[in-house]
């Protein structure tokens, strides 16, 4: 089959797309797909091969990762990963492989076999003769949904490769798969040698077909101009159509629209309306005489030289029988020189028809165009342009006709877009290479995230044990702190209680020496006092006051018998007083509620 010259980028070598398979089955993580939250044991992870075959069978178009999120069953890292791939590679090839969209569709349902291979046997699931076979499918770039034996002989083909998947799903061998591509292969080659005999003899006949098609559309186009709003005597306008748009046609078909012969009947045709139309010949007779004298003779040279069969002898009755008439002066029975309404259609542009230059043709022969969208969507290939009619003969590839197009058109359609040359497809070998590529740089741009995280991870568990030990450094430090400050404040509470209860017993001292004070200079001459004892053995001793002596603040007593003298000091008698050695009679009472109240105040300072 022709097709046009294809771009193809390097495509990496099929050892490294297996390396980066492997890596990517097992190491790649995609959002929002159902990964278990921790590594299964084989018995636990569900069997999917039940699953994938009836999707398969009945064709769906949803992708893997799809079904296996409908369904409440648990999942294996790499079957989750396997139907993401699966899904990737054939979502890209719907998209960049070029071929109709209702075929592409079908090649990617192959997803839910692949996903179910590569879950077993990672990259050697896609075997380089499956994948040769998709690349062949850049042969079926001109199908089209028209309906045709050709298009349902492909989708017949394609029936046959849902038997030999399924085959596989239900044998867990590839083989059935293997063998359709193989037979698939051979049929194409067979094909391959039928199609260009059909190519061949159809270029042979379309071009024949144009040139009988150019002749005829000439030859009505200078009939068409000559007879155009004319009315001639019927025999001229059937010796016309009847014996001289024939050979019009004849010249063109054989010498084109440049010869001699074609100029030379042209003008006879004018002629024969000039002489039939007595609008124009009346007005000049003598050239009347003349064309009648010669028209005769130059018919028949002209149709002796384009025509292999001399005229009949009867052909030009009519029109003799006219010119006769019309050099009479006569004027004929004239009728419409056309038939009525459409019943003879031409088109001057025919008469100066030219072809476009081969340069501004070669650029489109042998490539594919598209025309509509979506399903609906057309494709033909530009076979050739047939020189003679300046029309683009459309195929489908292979030798079949799809039509013709007139070149007009076809430039009009690329200018307003309703025609678009099919952009190169891109091999399933490419397209395998350039995903899993794709996929094995976000794999590694995941991996350097995972091991960023672990090392974030690590980091932050660091940092959060340093602060834990640092906030316990510190809760022990503020413990520590606190206990001294307690401490602090208990000792300083107590100093301030000792102080307060010293500053008490001072000043409840006071207040009992000032009480004694006052006590000792209330008694008088002849007041008592009694001297407690001393000792267990002695007895406690009344004393009189007998002497004051206010020089040296002394005073002297005696006892009963004014014996026994004891002097005291002011001061001494006082602090005697104040510790209960001496009582003074008399004020005794009073002085001891007193002390007994500053005794309690002292008792409940130091509670």
């Amino acid at each position: 089959m022709q097709q046009s010259t294809q771009n193809k980028g390097k495509v990496l070598p099929r050892k490294r797309v297996a390396e980066k398979m492997a890596d990517v089955l097992s190491g790649i993580r995609v959002p929002d797909l159902p990964y278990p939250a921790r590594k299964l044991s084989p018995d636990t992870v569900s069997d999917w091969g039940p699953l994938l075959l009836s999707c398969w069978t009945e064709q769906r178009d949803e992708p893997v990762t799809q079904v296996i999120r409908s369904v409440s069953l648990t999942w294996s890292v790499r079957q989750i990963n396997s139907a993401y791939v699966a899904d990737r590679i054939m979502g890209v090839f719907l998209k960049t492989s070029g071929l109709h969209p209702e075929l592409a569709r079908r090649i990617a349902r192959l997803r839910f076999f692949l996903a179910w291979r590569m879950n077993l046997v990672g990259a050697e699931a896609l075997q380089d003769t499956l994948i040769q076979w998709l690349d062949s499918l850049q042969d079926c770039r001109g199908w089209s949904a028209s309906g045709g034996r050709s298009d349902r002989a492909l989708l017949d083909q394609l029936d046959a490769l849902v038997i030999a998947v399924s085959g596989s799903f239900d044998s867990g061998d590839t083989e059935p798969v293997l063998a359709f591509c193989r037979q698939w292969e051979e049929d194409a080659a067979k094909r391959e040698q039928q199609n260009d005999r059909l190519r061949q003899r159809l270029l042979e006949t379309e071009q024949g077909a144009a040139r009988q098609r150019r002749a005829e559309h000439t030859a009505r186009a200078l009939v068409g101009r000559a007879l155009q709003n004319r009315e001639l005597p019927q025999a001229v306008v059937s010796f016309i159509f009847e014996h001289w748009f024939g050979l019009l046609k004849q010249i063109v078909w054989e010498d084109g629209t440049e010869s001699d012969n074609w100029r030379h009947a042209g003008k006879l045709l004018e002629w024969l309306v000039w002489i039939g139309d007595p609008h124009l010949s009346d007005k000049d007779r003598n050239r009347l005489y003349t064309v009648g004298e010669q028209i005769g003779d130059r018919i028949v040279d002209v149709w002796n030289r384009v025509q292999k069969t001399p005229l009949a002898d009867k052909a030009l009755e009519g029109v003799q029988t006219v010119m006769v008439a019309r050099l009479r002066g006569e004027t004929p029975d004239l009728v419409p020189a056309l038939p009525a309404g459409d019943r003879f259609s031409w088109d001057s542009a025919w008469l100066t028809f030219s072809a476009p230059a081969e340069s501004d043709v070669s650029v489109f022969k042998g490539k594919w165009f598209v025309e509509g969208e979506g399903a609906s969507e057309q494709r033909r290939f530009f076979f050739a342009l047939m020189p003679d009619t300046c029309e683009v003969l459309w195929t489908n590839g292979a030798g079949v006709k799809l039509g013709l197009l007139p070149w007009s058109r076809f430039v009009a359609g690329l200018d307003q877009g309703t025609l678009r040359p099919l952009p190169p497809l891109k091999p399933f070998g490419e397209v395998l290479a350039e995903t899993i590529s794709s996929l094995s740089v976000v794999l590694d741009r995941q991996k350097l995230q995972r091991d960023k995280a672990a090392k974030e991870a690590k980091a932050r568990a660091d940092a959060l044990r340093r602060e834990k030990e640092e906030a316990e450094r510190r809760q022990q430090e503020e413990e520590t702190a606190r206990r001294e400050e307690l401490a602090r404040s208990e000792q300083a509470a107590e100093a301030r209680r000792l102080a307060d209860e010293e500053a008490e017993q001072d000043r409840l001292m006071r207040e009992k020496l000032a009480a004694a004070r006052e006590l000792v200079d209330g008694i008088k001459l002849g007041g008592w006092i009694v001297e407690e004892s001393s000792g267990a053995d002695q007895d406690a001793v009344r004393l009189k006051l007998a002497v004051r002596i206010n020089a040296s603040r002394k005073l002297v007593f005696v006892d009963r018998l004014g014996l026994n003298r004891r002097e005291f000091l002011f001061d001494e008698l006082v602090n005697d007083i104040v510790s209960g050695r001496i009582r003074v009679l008399g004020a005794s009472a009073e002085f001891d509620d007193t002390l007994s109240r500053v005794v309690g105040r002292i008792r409940v300072g130091r509670n």
